[in-house]
């Protein structure tokens, strides 16, 4: 169907949805980045569109808005707002993170939602999608205050969730210990002890090679998508943007697999490393803090730039592992005058509209965070198989089904991707459509009402 015929479909929804929410500008853009490449799937399909199965999806189940009133350490009354936005259920219990940061608000977690339906299926899990979180600031806070803050906050989220009902995980501001603290509350309020919550310490029901996972699958994405294009990982220069969680474990197995990581980077500056990160400088790298990550050993053939970027290096392969929005048109040209051929967003939509097109017109092949990210959620499904059965998993059997999954995702997304033509597949597109047919036809499986 020609992309004119898209476009006006797509307004024609966008329009019926901002007349019901005109504020929440993240979500509609969320829905249009989506609906542009599937509303033509669904007019084609009788009974998909007779379900109106996109506008269906867009729509959360329900929101749950709740105060959050808590004491800090001065003894001072604090109110918080918390949300949890279960977006759909339709192949599994709702699964999405947690995020406490001051500039959450229901738009952002809308949109978030919509994303992680999207993302959860093309996993194959029985997994549905939501987001939740809070407009508290841990920064700063106290290791007292946040404790309290957490109990009060799963005092008013347990009555919504439970292993077989929604499983939420950590996000921004949530981490294992975060996590540990609402599990722990969870146990309390429901008076039995369940896998209602992901991304737990390894020694109350989490799972070996949580923290791993989402670097370990991106890498392993990417590697399909250098099998699909015949060439490999040995021996590609690799530039990675972010020195957390995933950014190190994707820099730790890409040079396990032969790669040549290049480069890690954060707000502060670059870490360039010519001949290869080593395993020395990414311990490093992992413990430094504050000024003193500003200058590294020089026997670790580190050398770090203030304020700049890794996309400048030539690599062959752009890995960004930071934040959204984060890579935007000119570091879009840099990678392709320095001859970047493969980019896979390691970050949830790192890539700003305008950068993506100036890959794509230039020929980089580009995977999407939905596709390629989601080896964390991949590994809280295999946590929640754990829990289910009480039992826990060794590390090579959990890298094993990692990998496999990482496999199966590409391989989806790039049959979906290539019906459209000749060449590399179009991965964004393909992601699109293989999610949204697994859930259209979920919708009319289990009746379109």
């Amino acid at each position: 169907m020609p992309e004119d015929r898209a476009a006006a479909l797509t307004d024609t929804l966008i329009d019926t949805l901002r007349a019901r929410s005109a504020d929440e500008g993240a979500w509609l853009d969320a829905v249009d980045a989506v609906a542009r490449d599937v509303l033509t799937v669904e007019k084609a399909n009788p009974d998909f569109a007779a379900a109106r199965v996109l506008e269906r999806l867009a729509d959360p189940d329900r929101v749950i808005a709740f105060r959050v009133t808590w004491r800090d350490d001065a003894g001072r009354v604090r109110i918080n707002r918390g949300w949890r936005v279960q977006q759909s259920n339709l192949l599994g219990p709702y699964k999405g993170g947690l995020r406490w940061h001051p500039a959450t608000t229901l738009p952002v977690l809308k949109s978030l939602a919509f994303e992680q339906v999207f993302k959860n299926a093309l996993t194959g899990l029985p997994l549905g999608g939501a987001k939740g979180g809070s407009d508290f600031d841990p920064a700063g806070a106290s290791a007292a205050e946040i404790e309290r803050f957490a109990l009060a906050f799963m005092g008013e989220l347990a009555p919504h969730i439970g292993p077989d009902r929604d499983v939420p995980a950590g996000d921004m501001g949530v981490g294992a210990r975060e996590i540990g603290l609402l599990s722990r509350a969870y146990t309390l309020q429901a008076r039995a002890w369940g896998g209602a919550l992901t991304g737990k310490p390894l020694c109350i029901g989490g799972s070996p090679l949580r923290v791993q996972a989402t670097g370990y699958g991106l890498v392993f994405f990417l590697c399909a998508m250098l099998d699909a294009a015949e060439t490999e990982i040995e021996g590609q220069r690799i530039a990675i943007s972010g020195r957390g969680n995933v950014a190190l474990h994707a820099a730790r197995k890409a040079g396990a697999l032969g790669a040549r990581v290049i480069a890690l980077s954060s707000r502060a500056g670059l870490w360039h490393a010519p001949d290869g990160v080593t395993d020395a400088a990414l311990d490093w790298l992992a413990s430094a803090d504050g000024d003193t990550a500003t200058d590294p050993p020089g026997d670790l053939g580190v050398r770090f730039t203030p304020g700049a970027k890794p996309w400048g290096l030539e690599p062959d392969i752009a890995l960004p592992c930071a934040t959204q929005n984060e890579l935007d048109a000119d570091d879009a040209r840099a990678l392709v005058d320095g001859g970047c051929r493969f980019v896979a967003e390691g970050a949830n939509m790192p890539l700003t509209a305008e950068a993506q097109q100036v890959l794509l017109r230039a020929g980089v092949v580009c995977a999407p965070g939905k596709a390629s990210n989601a080896g964390g959620v991949a590994v809280s499904g295999l946590e929640m198989r754990q829990n289910a059965g009480f039992a826990t998993w060794s590390p090579a059997r959990i890298e094993g089904e990692l990998r496999e999954i990482m496999r199966s995702i590409h391989d989806r997304v790039a049959e979906e991707g290539r019906a459209s033509g000749d060449g590399a597949p179009d991965y964004h597109r393909g992601a699109n459509r293989a999610a949204y047919r697994r859930l259209a036809r979920a919708v009319i499986e289990g009746g379109a009402v």
